[in-house]
């Protein structure tokens, strides 16, 4: 099938519309987490957004064929304009959950019923690392939830995430004893990105 003929071309613009706005969502939930002073969710939003935009390439790049065509598309994209930051969260956790399944499997399955199996491949791979994303935001979530966000039941290793400095505690310090920087820049360091589980202690 000519991919400008088939279903999977219109699925392919509404992941990448899907994608782009997620990645907007995620850079405003990302103002709004650094406005009551929670840097390190501030730090997971931007961090997802930046997957979020790779996505949307990977879509929009098998598009390249149609290029100077308009696409049209329709679809439902939630809204989530929240002052609460736990919302933002919870909303994200959803949203995720739903692109792994049923809307990537389901494109997937079209891609490859219409013979574009490269394409299926990637709509199932990203519908993994989506999963991914939910199970992110729900570790937060719940930390948040359980107001164990900077604090835990037992003694673990905290990352400042404006300078690195590691402590061992069961509560995050309240400023960052290197570089002063206040408990919300503060993350486990089990939950820390481009780290090992064995870190510097203070």
């Amino acid at each position: 099938m000519n991919l400008s003929e088939s279903q999977t071309k219109i699925n392919l613009m509404r992941s990448f519309a899907g994608e782009s706005q997620a990645r907007n969502r995620y850079t405003l939930a990302a103002e709004t987490a650094a406005s009551k002073k929670l840097y390190v969710i501030e730090s997971v939003f931007k961090f997802t957004a930046e997957q979020e935009l790779a996505h949307a390439k990977v879509f929009y790049d098998f598009l390249k064929e149609l290029t100077g065509e308009n696409i049209k598309a329709d679809g439902a994209y939630p809204v989530d304009v929240y002052d609460d930051v736990l919302k933002l969260l919870r909303s994200a956790e959803h949203n995720e959950n739903e692109e792994f399944d049923p809307v990537y499997p389901d494109f997937a399955a079209i891609a490859n019923s219409e013979g574009f199996t490269n394409i299926g491949a990637k709509f199932k791979a990203i519908a993994e690392i989506e999963k991914t994303h939910a199970q992110r935001f729900k570790a937060f979530a719940d930390l948040m939830e359980q107001e164990k966000l900077f604090v835990s039941d037992v003694e673990e290793e905290w990352m400042c995430l404006n300078c690195g400095n590691i402590v061992r505690s069961s509560e995050a310090p309240k400023a960052c004893p290197v570089c002063n920087h206040a408990q919300g820049y503060f993350i486990r360091v089990s939950l820390a990105p481009y780290t090992s589980k064995q870190g510097g202690k203070n």
